[in-house]
């Protein structure tokens, strides 16, 4: 099957034609192809330090190889769990170990198959308290590349202690763990009798781990084409071992956003069709937490309508899959933004789309000068929850910043940069610090699955677009914190940051623990205002002390007004 398939990709610079001329030369000189995956470590750094970093990362290019032995015990696995009588199968992850389950879910899971799958990649008490609502008949997938992040452990607990309530003494058999070897979470799932437990190769990086059992484990539970899957991955990885980088898909379409990003069109605006809207979800993590960085980076924009003005900043991405079209392909046409058109046989190869974007964005990284295997970051925000959440266990409260003001029930705090970018103006003039080329990110401590906030947050969006001529981004807390957040606080200092808590009507424990979910939550938000502010950003954060979308909305007309 695999060598059977194609994937036809066009690549139209335009403006950007010497930059991308330029970029493809250099991966040719490089035979960066081959580099990649011979795994020549001389062709990334001169370091020793940082080739033996990114050596313990390029296990996502064997991982077909690893998995496809295991298809068998995949299948029989998941059959195993039909019949066992779960009506339910929750996955808890964050980040790597969820986005890609997430994604094989919304765009090739049929919605009425049974057991029901989905993913729980949030700390909100009412999201949590949505997923667990079947914990009598539900499977609990631990997800969890290093085995400590504390978001999975601690929606875990809530599960554990739900399960038990419900009669399930031997409570391990309802759990199933993926992590790495002799993981923490490796070594409880031993000890503690889990149902299962799959160990993934350690070298596989969480966001490039889809082709992995952190991506083919759910697909099984899924019923999903896994032979599929896996076969127009292959066919893609054979497609990105070509060297000449102008027939290579993967090297290709790194060229164009490393050339982008270069030349000063660092949004990588991704027009999907339809049924692959979700897909952004996951290409968002990959670009931004791989090449966000040392004040560089490509910035991912995804759900935006294809309609909007295009500034000088942009490269155009359009993924189409088979009948379901891209929007937007007749004005890429007539317009002089540089672009890619790629284009899937149909939804059931996303696999090679899964290969092609990791292909890429390594290629991206490298013509950045930057290692796209770490995340140096992502920390920051995480000890700032730690010390939030330690003040928390002394004085049993958060310390909340001194408001600078207030607009229709919010409470409004501003960055130092952003103070001083206002020089007096009120904080609801917070939109007056946005530049022509900035990206203004939206992030919403609120349930992702919340039709009122996400209607009313693309509002805010489309307002914020019309009135500043800038990309626009929406990203859900604290399931950013492990994609864009890198990007956020390592990349350039191109980015506005409006970070939005909205506290639920009822709170939920976390068992063993002193805070709550709800705490949690807040403590990831002002940890990561605080990493902004830290790292010089104009960020606004705006808490509502009830969660109301309608109020939400009154105060985002006058924000955006």
């Amino acid at each position: 099957m695999g060598s059977t398939l194609s994937f036809p990709f066009s690549v139209v610079p335009r403006t950007l034609a010497k930059e991308f001329d330029g970029a493809c030369t250099r991966l040719d000189s490089a035979r960066f192809a081959s580099a990649l995956w011979n795994r020549e470590l001389d062709v990334w750094n001169a370091n020793p330090g940082t080739r033996q970093l990114i050596a313990n990362r390029l296990g996502w290019l064997q991982a077909l190889d690893f998995v496809t032995p295991l298809v068998p015990r995949l299948r029989t696995f998941a059959e195993s769990v039909t019949q066992s009588g779960f009506t339910d199968i929750v996955l808890l992850g964050m980040g790597g170990s969820s986005l890609a389950p997430e994604v094989l879910r919304q765009v090739l899971s049929h919605p009425d198959r049974q057991p029901r799958f989905r993913v729980l990649d949030s700390v909100d008490p009412d999201a949590v308290r949505g997923a667990m609502v079947q914990a009598r008949n539900t499977l609990f997938i631990l997800a969890s590349k290093s085995g400590t992040t504390i978001e999975p452990n601690v929606m875990a607990e809530e599960a554990r202690r739900r399960v038990i309530a419900e009669g399930h003494a031997n409570w391990g058999t309802r759990f199933v763990a993926i992590t790495d070897p002799d993981t923490a979470l490796h070594r409880r799932a031993v000890a503690e009798g889990f149902r299962d437990v799959f160990v993934n190769p350690a070298d596989i990086g969480g966001r490039y781990s889809a082709l992995s059992l952190f991506g083919m484990v759910p697909a099984a539970l899924m019923g999903l084409d896994i032979d599929g899957l896996l076969a127009g991955a292959r066919a893609m990885e054979t497609a990105c071992r070509l060297e000449r980088t102008a027939d290579n898909p993967g090297l290709a379409l790194g060229a164009l956003m490393g050339a982008g990003a270069l030349a000063g069109r660092d949004k990588l605006t991704l027009w999907l069709a339809p049924q692959l809207q979700s897909f952004g979800l996951w290409v968002e993590q990959l670009v931004a937490e791989s090449t966000g960085k040392h004040g560089k980076g490509v910035v991912p924009v995804t759900g935006e309508p294809a309609d909007l003005r295009l500034g000088p900043d942009r490269v155009v991405v359009a993924l189409s899959a088979g009948e379901s079209k891209a929007p937007g392909l007749t004005r890429l046409q007539g317009e002089e933004t540089p672009h890619a058109v790629l284009e899937m046989p149909d939804v059931a190869t996303l696999g090679a789309e899964f290969l092609r974007w990791e292909v890429a964005t390594a290629a991206a990284g490298w013509l950045l000068d930057i290692n796209p295997f770490d995340e140096p970051n992502v920390q920051q925000a995480k000890d700032a929850t730690r010390v939030l959440l330690d003040h928390y266990r002394q004085h049993r409260q958060l310390p909340h910043p001194e408001p600078h003001g207030s607009s229709n029930g919010a409470r409004l705090t501003l960055t130092e940069p952003a103070v001083a970018t206002l020089g007096g103006e009120p904080a609801d003039s917070f939109l007056r610090v946005v530049q022509p080329t900035d990206y203004v990110a939206l992030l919403a401590y609120v349930p992702s699955d919340d039709s009122k906030w996400e209607s009313a947050l693309q509002s805010l969006r489309a307002a914020i677009a019309t009135r500043t001529g800038t990309a626009t981004t929406v990203g859900y807390g604290p399931r950013y914190l492990h994609s864009t957040g890198q990007l956020h606080k390592g990349g350039a200092s191109n980015g506005v940051f409006i970070i939005i808590t909205a506290e639920s009507q009822e709170d939920l424990a976390i068992p063993g623990e002193p805070y709550s979910f709800g705490v949690l939550e807040m403590a990831q938000a002002l940890g990561d205002f605080q990493s902004l502010e830290r790292t010089g950003r104009r960020a606004l954060f705006v808490r509502f002390l009830q969660r109301d979308a309608e109020q939400f909305r009154a105060f985002a007309d006058r924000l955006a007004g």
